[in-house]
């Protein structure tokens, strides 16, 4: 439980972050690819559960702002001022991580799954390895028979930081590509089928990823 001094200090935190973060991103250029895949999830009465590696995150806050898009965030301190930037964006949040409230959040992102918003996991969070998926969205998926969609990020000019996901922050004015993956399907939680569906997830999320190196290329 946060102090009322930690949360004051996570407000302040968000409340200079948050302008520095969307002014970044209303500079960059865009050049999107499979949006139809995210509206096709939509319009059958569905609703997403977006997969992204961890170290791609921040540009996302961007394009996918204001859907009401739930992702999970610890109950640490940390987690208290990510909550507020995306809250800003926003997104929901549902509070937790794989080492402590991450049944609570499974069971709350159910319940907003249920309500009608889609999801998001970093499919690799929150630490690591970097780029191994793991259990939880696929579990998600079969309990939900809500379909993930995985999408990848990449951009012509970034800095990378040098932290355990290779975090990449996209420069001013950098071009920015978004491919969003066919919707994959998770038909139950046996151990056999969610395995399986986190092979499948990895190998989009690969994919993915040279797909948007390659459009970057050919820009």
């Amino acid at each position: 439980m946060l102090s009322a001094s930690d949360r004051f200090k996570a407000a302040l935190i968000a409340g200079a972050a948050y302008p520095l973060i969307a002014a970044l991103c209303w500079t960059y250029r865009w050049r999107v690819e499979g949006a139809a895949h995210y509206d096709a999830v939509t319009s059958s009465g569905q609703q997403p559960i977006l997969a992204l590696w961890h170290g791609r995150i921040l540009a996302g806050l961007h394009y996918f702002r204001n859907r009401g898009v739930v992702v999970i965030t610890s109950q640490n301190f940390d987690g208290e001022w990510i909550a507020r930037i995306l809250h800003k964006f926003g997104f929901g949040t549902a509070r937790g991580s794989t080492s402590r409230g991450g049944a609570r959040a499974l069971v709350q992102l159910r319940r907003e799954l249920a309500a009608g918003k889609p999801a998001a996991f970093t499919v690799d969070g929150p630490r690591g390895p970097a780029k191994v998926v793991q259990p939880g969205v696929a579990f998600l998926a079969g309990a939900t028979g809500q379909p993930i969609l995985p999408y990848h990020i990449e951009a012509n000019r970034h800095w990378t930081l040098r932290s355990w996901d290779r975090t990449q922050i996209p420069k001013p004015f950098s071009t920015v590509v978004l491919v969003i993956g066919s919707p994959i399907q998770v038909l139950g939680t046996d151990d056999s089928i969610l395995q399986g569906s986190l092979a499948q997830v990895g190998a989009a999320l690969h994919s993915l990823e040279q797909r948007a190196l390659g459009i970057l290329k050919e820009a």
